[in-house]
Order: structure tokens, then sequence, then C-alpha cells
């Protein structure tokens, strides 16, 4: 296997454990104010995310850092193409992070009011971004002999990228309801876990005609499997919910959404990213650096991958029990 596939594969593993980590942050921050009806049942759930959501975003940081180094010829187009959705994106989550770190240095309710303000915008609209982005990539954009965009922001507003967003906030706030009801305790517990109930309804029928739609556009026999593995995952975590089985639950959405970002880069491959415009696709092999570089990054990473690995399970053990709110 060549160094661009197995660069491509890292790239989308490391996307895949983006989502499904920040995808509940996300849904934690777009519902506390939500289901925590006073002070202590807001603490709480943002306790449930406190000591771990800065450690999930090291896997935006990874995989900006390995698209850059692996394929800098797609990070040029993507990052010059998709400029203020991912300038949004980024404002999203400096606004999200600085409220969460200041929430609760004073105790007044007009500050605390403000930084959930904060909170749930910066929640909501990465999700709504990443969702309108990765529509983009799998769709495919307008792109010229030189693979430069040459589009407006206008054309990244089309009906799939759209119901890409709208399917990644459905499904991270589903994902973290459920979060919320496997970490929190009594009532904070019970209306999150119906809350997810009834959101799952929405979020699978806006995955199943988003991930259906995806492949219709871009799709073959392998992502085809991988997306009803994706929809069946999470009618499974949905009837686990149901059941107030919230462990079996987290498992399912946990896979339905690793199995779905999985089978758009299955999907994708082997373009990075797609145009519209015939002959101008840009694929992996066309945008990835030298055998070299690729070489030392290999080597790099198999050393330091494993002990980032290392350090958020130890995290992720340490702070595994529930939140009561009080």
């Amino acid at each position: 296997m060549e160094l661009s596939t197995v660069w491509f594969i890292a790239i989308a593993m490391l996307w895949t454990g983006y989502f499904i980590l920040e995808g509940f942050d996300f849904g934690v921050g777009m519902l506390y104010r939500v289901l925590g009806r006073n002070e202590p049942e807001r603490r709480a759930a943002i306790e449930t995310i406190g000591p771990v959501w800065d450690g999930n975003e090291v896997w935006l940081i990874m995989a900006g850092a390995a698209t850059f180094a692996a394929f800098p010829e797609w990070y040029a187009t993507l990052f010059s193409g998709f400029y203020l959705p991912l300038f949004f994106i980024l404002i999203g989550l400096i606004v999200r992070g600085v409220a969460l770190e200041y929430r609760g240095k004073r105790d007044d309710p007009v500050w605390r009011s403000r930084m959930d303000v904060m909170i749930v915008v910066g929640s909501v609209l990465p999700a709504l971004l990443w969702g309108v982005a990765f529509g983009n990539i799998v769709r495919g954009v307008p792109l010229d002999a030189r693979h430069e965009y040459v589009g407006s922001f206008g054309t990244l507003l089309n009906p799939f990228a759209l119901l890409g967003g709208l399917t990644f906030v459905a499904v991270f706030v589903t994902h973290g309801a459920i979060f919320l009801a496997l970490r929190t305790t009594d009532d904070l517990r019970v209306r999150a876990n119906r809350l997810a109930t009834r959101a799952g309804v929405v979020a699978a029928a806006l995955t199943i005609a988003f991930l259906v739609w995806a492949q219709v556009l871009r799709g073959g026999t392998a992502s085809v499997v991988l997306t009803i593995a994706a929809i069946v995952a999470f009618a499974g975590g949905w009837v686990a919910n149901v059941l107030r089985r919230e462990g079996w639950a987290f498992v399912g959405t946990t896979l339905a959404i690793g199995l779905a970002v999985v089978s758009l880069f299955v999907a994708l491959f082997p373009d990075v990213m797609p145009s519209t415009l015939p002959g101008t696709s840009l694929t992996a092999a066309d945008a990835a650096s030298s055998p070299y570089t690729l070489k030392a990054m290999t080597i790099i990473t198999a050393i330091f991958l494993p002990l980032v690995l290392l350090y958020q399970g130890w995290t992720y053990w340490v702070f595994r029990k529930r939140v009561v709110a009080a």
C-alpha cells in the first residue's frame, strides 16, 4: 500500500475520532441550558465534559496538521475555498472554550447567562458548519485546472451541504443527550434520556437521507455497506436508550458516527477534493507530499500517537464516574 493511501486512511481516522469525541461535547453544549433547570444541574452538565473537551479538540489539531504535512495541496485548496466556514468554525471553538473556562470565575447570574449563550452558540455553529463543509467535500466543488476553488460562498450553501449541516447538529444533539444520561443522575439523567429518544428520531431521518444521498452522489460497494452498518448502529443505540441502557446507547451512537464518517471517506477515495468541473478533481496521489516526508511522518506518528491515546484513555478512566447535581 502506498504511503499516500496510508495517510489518507490516517486522516480519515483522525476526523472520525474528532467527530465521535467532540460530537458529544457539542451536544452537551447545545443542550445543557435546555436540560438544566437550575444552576446546580447546569453546572453538573458542564462538569461531564469539563475534564475532556480540550483533549478532544487535540484530534482536530492532529487532523489539520496531518493534512498540511501529508497533503499540502489538499490543505491549500480546502482552506482557501472554505475560508469563511472554517473561519467561523474557529471563532465558534474559541468562543466556546473561553466560556467554558470563565463561566465559573464570577458568582454573577448575568455573567453566567452570557457565558451560557457563548457556549450554546460555540457548540451549534461548528457542528452546523462542519456538516456543511463535509457535505461539500463529498459532493464536490468547482475547481479549476490548478485545483483552486472558483466558486463563491453561496456555492457552498447547496441543498446537500445544508442537509449535512442539519444532520451533524441532530446527531450530535442525540449523542450529547445520551452522554449526559450516561454521566448524570436523578432528574437530569431522566430528562436527558427522554430528549435523546425524541431527538434520535429526527437524527435518524436526517442521517438516512444524508447518507443515502451521499452514496447516490459518490458511493461504491464498501461505502454502501458501511452506510448500512452506521444506520443499524444508530438504530441499536436508539433502542438501547429507550430501554434506559445508556452505556449501550452511547456505544451505538459512537459506532454510528464512526461508521458514517468512514463511509464518507471511503466514498471519497481516491479523490480528496472532487470537482464539479470535468477533469479537475484533486486526488490523494496528486496532493501528497514527497515519499521521504510521508515516511518521516509515519515513523514520528508511530512513536507519539500511542502516547496520546494512552493519556486520553487514562483521562476518561479517571473521570468516568457520574456527576451529581448539587
